[in-house]
């Protein structure tokens, strides 16, 4: 996207990518006539409904378990307020500011749907807050998943009563003070208004979006590494035929091994050894298809998920088209958490798949690639204790994939008796991907170290590619040195993007199409 691309909230159609576009400043979101037509509409029902006798939760009602307290029309201002600042409950160390303000674009979204009663003023101020990255601090810790992210939430909306704090580089400014600089008073809330802001799912949400980009740059990066791995061990390609796959198609087991094909074209280490008696190789070689494959459709999952989650209307009650109130369950959120924690297990089984192809690098064989990675050990121990470090990461991860919304635990004295915990599912699976980038950098770093003991041979265009990029900064090792150095570097390239820029970049050089049919399934960006 560049960076004259505008989109319409509440009435276009979001998507990660574009979430992610707006929160990056390629992309710039608006609120356009149609929206504030209907954000008025809903907001003119609210206030009858406030003012009428028959009792609507949320409206002319306290809140929770206390939603036969009736609320008189002058203290429905203050109720709007103590409920923000009484649920500002969270705890724990900030989340980053990018995922802050994807919670800011995902309830501009639904709320300029004009489904929750809110002011367009209201609405007009926090598509400031993105657009000036005035970026709220919210604490990590506090939701369980219903109703909504409640604590995360009213964290993130203090800032529009004058109240809370806000992301300013290392350090939190009080709001209230950065906004009388901008000359900006607080908002008064009208009737539902509080409510409408922080019932819903954005916090889990948001998380989800982050995690669906960073899941799919892994299962990418997974192939790459991967096939890396098989050229250094000399291995075998036919575990990719198309006439494999076709007897068991699954859609992410054939994408895969059309992928490694792809990678493996015109391998020069492959050819070499066409003709020998080797039977088969190891699972983690020769099964990557299925099982790098389940963990795409598990990707897949996750992302038709959250496709449908950031274009509703998660808060509660909801203003239906003809003007009445229901009180539901829209911001429980179970439709994510249980697709998070399927994605954990996908993530984690990346992690567990590519330690065991470090793990049988080490190894050695008789196609030149000696044990530990050195070509002289004893003196030396090479390359083996980042396998450590692998399997460490990868144990690591097994231990966060508990499911979280296996769990339940009531809360608002009983009113709220199943929750989703998807909040935890969320914050778990992204710590399950920052030890699967590390595992991943610890494949990448052994993989090219093995690859080089094939020379002369070799390997395909788009594998030498992405070996040439590694070895701009990490170089052969001949000899022990402090290797946490070389991971570090490494992890940098999987994470900033580098190593998928120049496999992407060679396949379009070579004409490889690397998803074909299934692109449409399978692809995010």
């Amino acid at each position: 996207m560049n960076q004259s691309t505008v989109f319409q909230y509440g009435q276009e159609h979001l998507t990660p990518a574009i979430a992610l576009a707006i929160a990056d400043g390629h992309c710039r979101g608006v609120l356009n006539d149609t929206a504030r037509g209907r954000i008025e509409k809903s907001r003119r029902r609210v206030a009858e409904l406030a003012a009428s006798e028959a009792a609507v939760y949320g409206i002319n009602t306290g809140f929770g378990p206390l939603c036969t307290t009736r609320i008189s029309p002058e203290d429905t201002r203050a109720l709007q307020r103590n409920l923000i600042m009484s649920h500002a409950s969270g705890m724990g160390e900030p989340i980053p500011a990018r995922l802050a303000k994807l919670m800011l674009i995902l309830k501009a979204h639904t709320l300029c749907r004009g489904n929750s009663g809110v002011a367009i003023p209201t609405v007009e101020r926090i598509i400031w807050h993105i657009e000036n990255n005035v970026i709220p601090l919210v604490p990590c810790q506090g939701s369980v998943g219903a109703s909504g992210d409640l604590a995360p939430l009213s964290h993130l909306f203090l800032p529009l009563i004058g109240l809370g704090l806000i992301q300013s580089g290392a350090e939190a400014r009080p709001a209230g003070r950065l906004l009388e600089e901008k000359g900006l008073p607080p908002i008064q809330l009208g009737p539902k208004e509080g409510l409408a802001l922080i019932n819903g799912t954005q916090f889990m949400a948001a998380h989800a979006v982050w995690a669906v980009r960073r899941l799919q740059h892994c299962l990418d990066l997974a192939d790459i590494a991967g096939a890396m791995s098989l050229e250094a061990q000399a291995g075998s390609d036919r575990p990719f035929l198309a006439e494999l796959h076709a007897l068991r198609p699954h859609p992410g087991a054939k994408l895969v091994a059309r992928r490694l094909s792809a990678w493996l074209h015109g391998s020069q280490m492959v050819e070499s050894h066409a003709g020998c008696d080797r039977v088969q190789d190891a699972y983690s070689l020769r099964c990557m298809p299925q099982v790098h494959g389940a963990s795409r459709q598990a990707w897949a999952h996750l992302r038709d998920a959250v496709e449908v989650e950031i274009n509703a209307v998660t808060d509660n009650p909801v203003i239906l088209e003809n003007g009445e109130a229901v009180s539901g369950g829209n911001f429980h959120g179970q439709p994510l958490a249980l697709p998070l924690d399927y994605a954990a297990l996908a993530a984690s089984e990346l992690g567990n798949i590519a330690d065991r192809r470090v793990y049988s690098l080490l190894h050695g064989n008789d196609q030149g690639l000696p044990a530990l990675l050195l070509a002289k050990t004893g003196l030396q121990s090479g390359f083996m204790i980042c396998q450590y470090t692998s399997a460490a990461l990868a144990s690591e991860n097994k231990t966060l994939c508990f499911p979280a919304s296996a769990d339940s635990i009531p809360t608002s004295l009983g009113q709220e008796d199943h929750v989703s915990m998807g909040s935890i599912a969320a914050r778990k699976l992204h710590r399950i991907l920052d030890n699967l980038e590390r595992i991943q950098a610890v494949e990448f770093t052994c993989a090219a170290q093995g690859m080089d003991f094939r020379r002369p041979l070799r390997s395909s265009e788009m594998l030498e590619a992405v070996h040439a990029r590694i070895r701009l900064g990490i170089t052969h090792a001949e000899n022990d040195r402090v290797f946490a150095d070389d991971l570090a570097c490494a992890e940098g390239l999987v994470r900033d993007g580098s190593l998928l820029t120049v496999a992407r970049q060679s396949a379009l050089e070579n004409g490889i199409d690397l998803n074909g049919d299934d692109h449409e399934r399978f692809a995010s960006d």
